[in-house]
């Protein structure tokens, strides 16, 4: 990291649901794993949505901030889990 405490900056003002998320994801594939995402929100949906993306797609919340209806996170990102660098599970091919 440079002398901040994120990567990357992304501003999803005034995007409401579910544009925060995807467009966080689209950005956290971009990064290296450990890099950290400042995400900038001000859907209150996205109170709910981001920790539950990030528990999915296994990244870190690292804080959750809220200011006057603006919503600020730090997000870690993860190792990519075994479905896929989006959080997507694949199934098991088929044995039989």
């Amino acid at each position: 990291m440079t002398g901040q405490d994120f990567d990357t900056l992304l501003d999803a003002s005034g995007l409401a649901c579910p544009l925060p998320v995807l467009r966080a994801r689209r950005t956290l594939a971009e990064l290296a794993p450990g890099q950290v995402l400042k995400l900038v929100a001000t859907d209150r949906a996205a109170l709910n949505d981001i920790p539950a993306f990030c528990r999915m797609a296994g990244h870190r919340l690292i804080r959750a901030d809220r200011d006057d209806g603006t919503y600020v996170f730090h997000i870690e990102k993860g190792a990519a889990p075994q479905g896929g660098a989006d959080g997507a599970q694949t199934a098991a091919p088929e044995t039989g």
